[in-house]
């Protein structure tokens, strides 16, 4: 699988307060659903802080748009979409993001607006590459007599999270600028 092929998809749903237990079980089972299917890559919640509107963030990723696309147009699909309306205040907010391009859209984006994939590739390699070292120096005579191929997913695993929550959404923020112009 290349990261480059992979489909991301978020969607922003705004729960009505006296639902949000039921939403949360709700939660648990569209993403188990969603496991099942071919492709799929987990789900992230990105829950409401304390206090604050009751907006929940549901990221979905599939390692392909057809395997995205058979998720996307399954009847499964669409019964757990149905059984969401009453707790929802509103409709809910889709943004789909190919590859690497959703580290790159503006969370409270509604439309999909990346730079270019060089600009993309470039930001993203400035930020990968130190990162990897940085772990392979750190991490490597910990983990040199394992598998390769345990030692090449705990690494992987490790640059791919941390690349998501902590590397990435700071240098977007510090390369805006440059990425903003066309």
């Amino acid at each position: 699988m290349n990261a480059a092929d992979a489909v991301t998809m978020s969607v922003h749903r705004h729960v009505r307060e006296e639902c949000q237990a039921q939403f949360e079980e709700w939660i648990v089972g569209i993403g188990a659903a969603a496991q099942t299917f071919e492709g799929n890559m987990g789900m992230g919640i990105v829950r409401p802080a304390q206090g604050m509107p009751l907006e929940y963030t549901l990221v979905i990723r599939f390692d392909s748009f057809e395997h995205f696309q058979v998720w996307q147009e399954s009847q499964v699909r669409l019964e757990w979409l149905e059984r969401s309306k009453p707790y929802l205040e509103r409709e809910a907010v889709e943004t789909v993001a190919p590859g690497l391009e959703f580290w790159f859209t503006p969370p409270a984006s509604k439309v999909l607006r990346q730079p270019s994939r060089l600009k993309m590739a470039i930001v993203t390699l400035t930020a990968l590459y130190p990162l990897s070292l940085l772990i392979n120096i750190l991490l490597g005579p910990v983990i040199l007599s394992w598998p390769l191929a345990l030692r090449v997913f705990a690494s992987s695993g490790l640059v791919v999270v941390l690349m998501t929550y902590v590397v990435m959404p700071p240098v977007v923020k510090l390369f805006s600028p440059w990425l903003k112009q066309n």
